[in-house]
Formats: C-alpha cells, sequence, structure tokens
C-alpha cells in the first residue's frame, strides 16, 4: 500500500474506484483502440479527452451521464464543433423545464394581457 493511499480514510476511497475504474477503462481505449480506429471525432476536445475531464471533474455518475449524453450525440448528422465539459453540470430534466418557462412571471418577453388583448381574442374566437 502507498504512502498517498495510506492517509486516505477508506470511505473516501471506496467512494473512489468507480472513477478510477471508468478512468481506467477510457484509457484503456485510448492506448489499445484508439490508434486501430483512427481519429474520425468531430468534436474539440475528443470524445475520449472529454471522458477523461468530465469523469475528473464530475464523479462516475455526473461525468458518466455527460460522457454518455456526448457519445450519444457523435453521430455522422451532428455537425460536431467546441464542446467543452462544463463546469457544473446540467441537472436532471433541466431542458424540459427551460422550454416550459416561455411566460413565467419574471420572464422579459412575457406582459400581462390588457382587456383590449382579451376581448380582440373574444371577438376573434367567437366569429
Amino acid at each position: 500500500m502507498s504512502q498517498q493511499s495510506a492517509s486516505v480514510p477508506l470511505p473516501v476511497r471506496l467512494r473512489r474506484w468507480p472513477v478510477a475504474l471508468l478512468l481506467g477503462l477510457v484509457r484503456g481505449y485510448r492506448l489499445l483502440l484508439s490508434p486501430w480506429l483512427g481519429s474520425s471525432c468531430r468534436f474539440e476536445p475528443t470524445c475520449s479527452a472529454y471522458a477523461l475531464v468530465a469523469l475528473e471533474r464530475h464523479g462516475a455518475r455526473r461525468g458518466g451521464a455527460l460522457t454518455l449524453r456526448r457519445l450519444a450525440r457523435c453521430h455522422p448528422w451532428c455537425p460536431g464543433g467546441h464542446d467543452p465539459v462544463p463546469e457544473r453540470p446540467p441537472r436532471l430534466f433541466t431542458s424540459l423545464l427551460e422550454g416550459s418557462d416561455a411566460g413565467a412571471p419574471g420572464d422579459a418577453d412575457a406582459r400581462p394581457a390588457s382587456a383590449a388583448d382579451l376581448s380582440l381574442a373574444n371577438r376573434k374566437s367567437s366569429v
């Protein structure tokens, strides 16, 4: 056992093993498979570099989810481009909630309906 791992408490080391396992898988892919498959990634940084940063920064669960999301976007019809790992990972279902906030209180584009707008809408629907 190394000096560094002896100073880290056992519960912390047990929480880190999923990250270490996933990092090992990505590094193994980069070492063994990536040279044979060639460089065809349409994103910058590459998907494997993105995975390493996401796992180190956000841990196994959120970093793994970010990596899977990135891999799902890697297909021939995706434009690709610069896609860095976010500083804070998006929360679950935030993309669904963002679309439903149209007209929410405090929205700069939303304005209260005036009596003239309501009467005009009633006239159009009754015709």
